[in-house]
């Protein structure tokens, strides 16, 4: 089993799907996790489930806006101060776009760009300016399968997460002198709750498109972010790595 024994991680969009889905996996491999979440009522449901699972690990739990560079700083210090230096991050939380270009409106591009883009900018300059600089760490990106395909509609989706793409590209260059590595994971069609509402003949004409024969679930992104945090991934930085069941060309 891959080990993250003694190390500590923050990992947004931590209380439901994927994220949610990360920080038990990353439990259970021995880490420390601070999950952040949007809301205290959602990081509170997360909380309670962690607590019947894994009485005996360290967790807690963080909501501050991600889009405010403060807001952010003050957040993953308090984990620092209990958890010890941060380690892991990851920056998973994500919004969604469908809307068609003519309709967006200024506030639903400045909110995808937000969550999608500047948080993981304020989040990844929060723990490498907290310590993280000095001892070296990993830094893990959500990105998407449309940043490689595009979308029919909502084009500010595929845009930001093109700019996770370039964010974790350049982060690696940066980063790598001091021991930080940094990479992405971009899904593709994966069985959150959003897909759980979609009718299942239609999932099944889904998969029958994919290679795999099958839609991912949650834990097959949990670990490849292990892997990728862990130590066996110690030569690997600067990479998107695809997890969407299909042959890359």
């Amino acid at each position: 089993m891959i080990s993250l024994a003694g190390k500590t991680a923050i990992v947004t969009g931590g209380s439901r799907g994927i994220g949610f889905t990360t920080v038990k996996t990353f439990l259970e491999s021995g880490a420390r996790v601070a999950l952040c979440a949007s809301r205290q009522e959602t990081a509170d449901a997360a909380l309670a489930e962690l607590r019947t699972r894994y009485p005996e690990e360290k967790f807690m739990a963080i909501t501050p806006k991600l889009s405010d560079r403060t807001s952010v700083e003050e957040a993953f210090a308090a984990v620092q101060e209990t958890m010890g230096p941060v380690d892991i991050l990851v920056n998973n939380a994500g919004v969604t776009s469908s809307t068609k270009l003519g309709e967006y409106t200024d506030e639903e591009l400045d909110h995808v760009m937000d969550i999608n883009v500047r948080a993981v900018i304020n989040c990844s300059r929060a723990v490498v300016n907290g310590g993280m600089k000095e001892r070296g760490g990993v830094i893990l990106n959500t990105s998407s399968m449309v940043s490689r395909y595009g979308q029919a509609t909502g084009v500010a989706y595929p845009a930001s997460k093109f700019a996770v793409n370039g964010i974790t590209l350049s982060l690696a260059k940066e980063l790598a002198p001091f021991g930080i590595r940094v990479c992405a994971v971009a899904p593709g069609v994966i069985s959150t709750d959003m897909m759980r509402s979609v009718p299942g003949e239609v999932i099944e004409r889904l998969a029958k498109t994919i290679p795999l024969q099958r839609i991912g679930e949650p834990e097959d992104i949990a670990n490849a972010f292990l892997f990728l945090a862990s130590d066996l991934a110690g030569y690997i930085t600067g990479v998107v790595l695809s997890v969407d069941g299909l042959c890359q060309t």
